[in-house]
């Protein structure tokens, strides 16, 4: 089943404990370190534009490419000021020029199931960036997968909606499944029942740098979560900072 159709509908509501102002500030303070501080942006995966409006009103020029209809239909609800959103597979997306920086968050390229694949992304990412264009991304840690994430059972209850996500990490294929099951109330005060299967894969740090070199990107820095050091044995969720460096 499609991952993030009827999902769409509700997922700001689940993600609404998100510090998306905290962690724009940390995306936004990396780009400025790398003397990007108004452009041309591009915010990969931007599912319902959350970072993409918040990059906006920090000043940058946005674009969001997603795969789902369903959320960039969310994300144009909004007061976009311009935003310009294209539906588009991020393993083969395509822009009318190069731009500043590209952004991709939230673990969406842990979604990339190959690395084949994943190289391929990278090297289109590379493709549409400026000369000494940043890339920032972020992904789960297989410890994540392993250790927190593994095989549980994580339950949300909300006024109106509720969901269960029932987790299973296999580690020899290193793929991560998750099964939700949403039940969200109607106008008659019935509850509707739908499912959506997703999933991700654990990729070593080490495999990640080979990818991006393959790339022709430049590998800048690898941080742990929400600071500007080297990733803990622990860490759940890692950050990449790339740049191009000539085609």
């Amino acid at each position: 089943m499609e991952a993030y159709g009827r999902f769409a509908e509700v997922y700001d509501t689940f993600m609404d404990d998100v510090p998306y102002e905290d962690w724009c500030d940390y995306i936004g303070g990396i780009l400025s370190e790398h003397g990007i501080r108004d452009g041309l942006v591009l915010d990969l995966a931007c599912g319902t534009g959350a970072m993409t409006r918040l990059l906006k009103y920090r000043g940058y020029d946005m674009i969001g490419v997603d795969v789902s209809g369903e959320m960039l239909e969310t994300a144009r609800t909004h007061d976009d000021e311009g935003i310009l959103y294209l539906q588009q597979d991020m393993r083969e997306f395509e822009l009318f020029g190069t731009v500043r920086a590209v952004v991709c968050l939230c673990d969406s390229l842990n979604y990339i199931l190959e690395a084949d694949e994943l190289a391929h992304v990278f090297s289109l990412v590379n493709n549409y960036l400026d000369p000494q264009g940043i890339f920032i991304f972020d992904m789960n840690t297989v410890y994540k997968y392993r250790e927190v994430l593994g095989e549980t059972v994580i339950c949300d209850n909300r006024e109106h909606e509720c969901f269960t996500w029932e987790n299973w990490f296999d580690e020899e294929s290193g793929i991560n499944e998750y099964a939700l099951n949403f039940f969200v109330r109607t106008e008659g005060g019935l509850y509707e029942r739908f499912e959506e299967f997703h999933y991700q894969r654990a990729y070593e740090i080490d495999v990640v740098k080979r990818l991006i070199q393959r790339a022709g990107l430049k590998l800048l820095a690898v941080y742990g979560e929400g600071g500007r050091e080297a990733p803990a044995q622990d860490c759940e969720r890692v950050y990449f900072v790339a740049q191009e460096q000539g085609k």
